[in-house]
C-alpha cells in the first residue's frame, strides 16, 4: 500500500475555483512521537477529487502525516501528546456547520459551511488541518499555557498553529520552488507560504468582508509592532491590532517570518535546499525556545530571548544577527532588550537550557489569582491561573516612544484577560452561575472557548479553557 498514491491538496485549495490536486504517497497516520487518526474508516486509494468525502478523508490524513513528521523530527525525546488525548489524536472531519476548526484536548475538530454556492471544509485545507495540529504539539510540549490567563499564551498558540503550516509547507520541494519563484528569493514579501487560508479567508469575507485580510485568512507577511495586549481592544477590523489571539499571534508569527527569511540570507546558497534547511532551524530554535522559556506576562519576549540563547547553544550564535532584528522589528524585543542577551549573558543566564524538557502539570509555574465574580456578572469568587514563573532573561517588548515596557504585573494581565473574554463573548456562563446582572452573549452562532465551572482544586468556580481555534 505504501507505493500507492492519492489525490491531494499540496497547500490551500484557494479561493474558487481554486488549486489543481497533487498525488503524493498514501500517508501513514502512525507517525511517531505524534500518532494521529481520522475517525472515519480510511477510503480505498484510488483518485478520488475534490468535493468527495475520499479526497477529504486523504486531504486531511496527508496533513496530519507530514505536520507530525516535521514536529518529530524537532522535539524533544520522549514528548507525547497530553494525557486527555490519549496515545493518539484523533480528527473528525465533519462535525456540523460553521467556518472554523478546533482543537479540545480530545482530538481536532472540523466543520463545513456553503457560501456562495461552494461548499467549504475545513478539513480540506491542509494549512488549517497543520495549524490545529499545531496547538496541539504545542499543548504537549507547554501545557501550562492551556489554562493560562494571559493573551500572550493565546496569541503564541496562534501563531505557533500558523508557524506549524508553514514549516510543513517547506518540506515540500515544489512548494519551496514555488515561494523562491514568486518571492524572487525575498521570504519576507507576501507569498502562498506566507498567506494563511486562503479559501476560509475567502469566506469569511462574503459574510464579514473586514475580519479578515483581503487575500487570506491572515499573513503572516505583516509589519505588526507589539503593544502590550493589557493595553489593546479586544476586537476589531483586520487591519488593525487588538488583543483577540486571532490578531495578536500576527506579532510573533510576522516576526518568525522574518527571522526564517534572515536565516535563509544566511545560507551558502539561495535555493530550495538552503530554505529546507532555513526552516528546519528556525523551528528547531522556536521548539527549544517553547521547552525553556518561562510563563509569564510579556511571553513574547521570552520566547524571542530562548530563541537567540537557543541559537547560541546550538550554532554558536550564527544567527543571532537575524532573529534579533527580525524580534526588534515587530517590537517583541526593545532594542535594549536585544543588545542586553550578549553571548556572556546568555551563558550566565541559561545554565541548564539545554536539559529543558517538555510538558508538566497544567498549573506548573502558574499563580491562582481570586477575582470577585460579581463584578463581571458571576455569582462567588472566580479563580484565574496567572502567569508566575520566574524570568529568566529581564528582557521585554518596546515601548513606541523608546526603551522597553514594563511588563504588566500577573493580577493585571489575568483579569484584563478575563474582561476581554466576556468583551468577546467567548465565555460560557451556565445559568446557576449567572448573577441578576450577568453580561452574556447567548448567541448560538458565536463559538466560545472558555466555561466557568466548579473547580475541586479551586474550590469553587474557575475559568476552563475547553478549546482553541
Amino acid at each position: 500500500m505504501t507505493d500507492q498514491t492519492v489525490l491531494v491538496y499540496a497547500s490551500d485549495p484557494g479561493e474558487p475555483p481554486g488549486v489543481t490536486p497533487v498525488r503524493h504517497p498514501v500517508p501513514q497516520l502512525e507517525t511517531q512521537p505524534f500518532p494521529t487518526a481520522i475517525a472515519q474508516p480510511a477510503p480505498q486509494p484510488d483518485s478520488a477529487g475534490p468535493g468527495t468525502p475520499a479526497f477529504r478523508y486523504w486531504v486531511a490524513a496527508d496533513a496530519l502525516s507530514s505536520g507530525s513528521r516535521m514536529w518529530g523530527a524537532l522535539v524533544p525525546s520522549g514528548t507525547q501528546w497530553v494525557p486527555s488525548v490519549g496515545r493518539v489524536l484523533t480528527a473528525h472531519l465533519d462535525v456540523g456547520v460553521g467556518l472554523n476548526a478546533f482543537y479540545t484536548r480530545t482530538g481536532l475538530e472540523f466543520f463545513h459551511r456553503t457560501v456562495a454556492g461552494v461548499e467549504v471544509f475545513s478539513a480540506q485545507s491542509p494549512e488549517i488541518v497543520r495549524h490545529e495540529l499545531g496547538h496541539a504539539v504545542l499543548d504537549a510540549l507547554r501545557p501550562q499555557l492551556w489554562n493560562a490567563a494571559m493573551h500572550e499564551a493565546d496569541g503564541a498558540h496562534e501563531a505557533v498553529g500558523d508557524i506549524s503550516a508553514l514549516l510543513t509547507a517547506l518540506q515540500f520541494e515544489s512548494l519551496r520552488v514555488t515561494v523562491l519563484t514568486e518571492t524572487q528569493g525575498n521570504l519576507e514579501l507576501s507569498s502562498q507560504l506566507s498567506r494563511m487560508a486562503e479559501q476560509l479567508g475567502w469566506a469569511i469575507r462574503q459574510r464579514k468582508p473586514d475580519t479578515v485580510d483581503p487575500d487570506c485568512l491572515r499573513n503572516m507577511s505583516n509589519h505588526f509592532f507589539y503593544r502590550d495586549p493589557v493595553q489593546l481592544p479586544p476586537d476589531g477590523p483586520a487591519n488593525t491590532l487588538t488583543s483577540g489571539p486571532h490578531s495578536f499571534s500576527r506579532v510573533f508569527s510576522g516576526a518568525f517570518l522574518k527571522a526564517l527569511a534572515g536565516i535563509f540570507r544566511q545560507q551558502p546558497a539561495q535555493d530550495q535546499a538552503a530554505l529546507a534547511r532555513a526552516g528546519e532551524i528556525a523551528g528547531q530554535l522556536l521548539v527549544d525556545a517553547i521547552v525553556a522559556a518561562p510563563v509569564v506576562s510579556a511571553y513574547y519576549a521570552q520566547l524571542a530571548g530562548h530563541m537567540i540563547a537557543a541559537d547560541q547553544r546550538r550554532f554558536g550564535g550564527a544567527h543571532g544577527q537575524a532573529l534579533r532584528s527580525a524580534f526588534v522589528r515587530h517590537g517583541i524585543l526593545s532594542l535594549e532588550a536585544a543588545t542586553s542577551l550578549t553571548a556572556a549573558e546568555v551563558a550566565r543566564r541559561g545554565a541548564g537550557l539545554a536539559e529543558a524538557m517538555p510538558g508538566g502539570s497544567d498549573e506548573q509555574g502558574l499563580t491562582t489569582v481570586t477575582v470577585q465574580g460579581m463584578a463581571y456578572g458571576i455569582k462567588g469568587p472566580l479563580v484565574l491561573n496567572a502567569p508566575g514563573e520566574v524570568r529568566r532573561f529581564g528582557i521585554a517588548g518596546s515601548d513606541p516612544v523608546g526603551g522597553s515596557l514594563r511588563p504588566a504585573d500577573p493580577e493585571q494581565v489575568a483579569t484584563s484577560y478575563l474582561e476581554d473574554l466576556l468583551r468577546r463573548g467567548r465565555v460560557d456562563v451556565p445559568q446557576e452561575y449567572r448573577s441578576d446582572t450577568a453580561v452574556v452573549d447567548d448567541n448560538p452562532s458565536r463559538f466560545t472557548t472558555h466555561e466557568i465551572a466548579r473547580s475541586e482544586a479551586a474550590e469553587g468556580l474557575a475559568l476552563v479553557r475547553r478549546r482553541f481555534a
